[in-house]
């Protein structure tokens, strides 16, 4: 990474910060709320959602998305939640950002629940492909983790998204120490029968509860270990770019598999993301405790250049790194679902 850049954030062209980055990839949250109750996201009760004037509307959210491609050069647009396909508008709200020129790249990472019924209108507005988070292929293992008895809806949610075209299909999936850490072998050939391609991601401390703990959480080294047990795996060839998952050829490919090691192999250096949360607050980073606030300038009237602005300056400010292992470091007050990934 280049050393800091003293002086004023620019004026005008695309979002890059102190250390040169260039954050091209805009995740956008639709909505904090979600249809599972994860041990490791939030507690069995859910949580204090956010009140509906706070969240932004269809037509603020489709605004700040064309500021951001039309004039500071984002080029791919993920949505996430809380559960992005319990948001009304989303099928619009993806239509309005596939009709942009520029036209950027548009993804969903979701938990896949009901995505068997939406996959053919998502493809059709203009949607790519999606992520679908899933951590068991066990009945009762889900019904534990997630607290809802739906994992046949999720796997009815990849089948339909594959027939509807929305690939490459990525499954996320998060592994947890005397809980599911024994099924990375059954997950990945569960992938490669399908066609999925799996990443597994290390578990960070975006909980709630605050009750992550390092020395529990599955490395990706031991993620790998546990691998190359079942499978031969190789360093992938292609070059990673920005993107968080290191990939390996499984027994020689064209098959892959990623690990994305946030906490132990951290790609801060590389980072190309900018984040929207769902009340309209621009946050550089998962683990960032600070945002900036867009929506009451956006409803006090300001016109495309004072919100590109205030994004571009937003952005200079971006942080070397997540600092997880600065003895200093503080959870972020917003779980992930409040935050969007």
């Amino acid at each position: 990474m280049a050393p800091p850049t003293d002086g004023a954030p620019p004026t005008d062209g695309v979002l890059v910060d102190r250390y040169g980055r260039v954050a091209r990839d805009l995740r956008v949250s639709l909505t904090d709320k979600c249809n599972l109750r994860c041990t490791y996201c939030m507690p069995a009760e859910g949580l204090p959602w956010l009140a509906g004037p706070q969240l932004l509307t269809d037509d603020e959210v489709i605004r700040l998305i064309r500021i951001a491609v039309c004039r500071l050069g984002v080029d791919e647009v993920r949505f996430t939640g809380g559960e992005p396909l319990i948001r009304p508008g989303l099928v619009g709200i993806v239509t309005a950002a596939a009709a942009l020129d520029p036209r950027p790249r548009i993804s969903l990472t979701t938990n896949g629940i009901g995505l068997h019924r939406l996959a053919p209108l998502l493809r059709a507005a203009g949607l790519d492909r999606v992520n679908v988070s899933l951590d068991t292929l066990d009945r009762e293992r889900f019904t534990r983790l997630t607290r809802r008895d739906r994992l046949s809806d999720v796997l009815a949610g990849l089948a339909g998204a594959a027939t509807a075209g929305l690939t490459p299909i990525k499954i996320n999936t998060v592994l947890m120490r005397g809980v599911n850490d024994d099924e990375a072998p059954s997950l990945l050939r569960f992938a490669l029968d399908h066609g999925y391609e799996l990443r597994f991601i290390e578990q960070m401390p975006l909980d709630a509860q605050h009750g992550w703990d390092r020395a529990a959480m599955v490395t990706a080294e031991e993620i790998l270990a546990t691998l190359r047990a079942a499978y031969d795996l190789s360093p992938d060839p292609t070059d990673r770019g920005a993107a968080p998952a290191e990939t390996w050829l499984v027994d020689g490919g064209p098959a892959r598999v990623g690990v994305i090691g946030t906490v132990t192999r951290p790609f801060c250096g590389d980072c190309d993301r900018t984040r929207l949360t769902a009340d309209g607050q621009i946050r550089n980073c998962l683990f960032a405790t600070e945002e900036s606030d867009l929506r009451h300038a956006l409803r006090a009237g300001a016109d495309d250049e004072e919100l590109a602005r205030r994004w571009r300056a937003a952005t200079w400010g971006k942080r070397a790194g997540h600092g997880i292992d600065d003895p200093s470091f503080l959870q972020p007050a917003r779980p992930m679902s409040a935050i969007g990934g």
